[in-house]
C-alpha cells in the first residue's frame, strides 16, 4: 500500500515541477534572454554607433 501512496506522491511532485517550469520559469527565462540580448545590442550601438556608420 505504501508503494501506491509513494507513486501518487511522486506523480504529484512531478506535476507540480512541470507546472512550475511551464508557467513560471520558461516565460521568465524567455523574457530575460530577450531583454539581455536587446540591452546588449542597444549598449553596443551606444558605444560603437549604429550599424553601417
Amino acid at each position: 500500500m505504501s508503494d501506491v501512496n509513494n507513486n501518487t506522491e511522486q506523480k504529484k511532485d512531478e506535476l507540480n515541477t512541470f507546472l512550475f517550469l511551464t508557467i513560471f520559469l520558461a516565460p521568465f527565462l524567455a523574457v530575460a534572454i530577450v531583454g539581455v540580448l536587446g540591452f546588449s545590442i542597444w549598449f553596443s550601438q551606444l558605444i560603437m554607433g549604429p550599424p553601417g556608420v
